[in-house]
């Protein structure tokens, strides 16, 4: 099996681009709304204490589109590993 995308047929090259593209267009347009919500989300960690994990979890389960809420958990995960 081969990888290299010049073996793949031609729609399926335009479809992984048309993807790549549409990935592309949400990180750039929600990148900012993504750390907007991940900073609200990491601001309950002290009053939330050993609950807020959990919390963050179902909080980030609830926004969409999934690809959005993925941008959202890296974020918190970046503010948790800063300290």
């Amino acid at each position: 099996m081969s990888f290299n995308l010049a073996n793949k047929p031609a729609a399926e090259r335009d479809a992984g681009e048309a993807e790549k593209a549409r990935l592309f267009d949400l990180w750039q347009q929600n990148l900012q709304r993504s750390k907007v919500d991940a900073a609200r989300l990491f601001g309950e960690k002290n009053k939330r204490k050993s609950k807020w994990h959990e919390w963050m979890r179902e909080q980030v389960a609830q926004l969409t589109p999934p690809e959005y809420a993925s941008m959202v958990e890296r974020e918190v995960r970046r503010l948790n590993s800063q300290g």
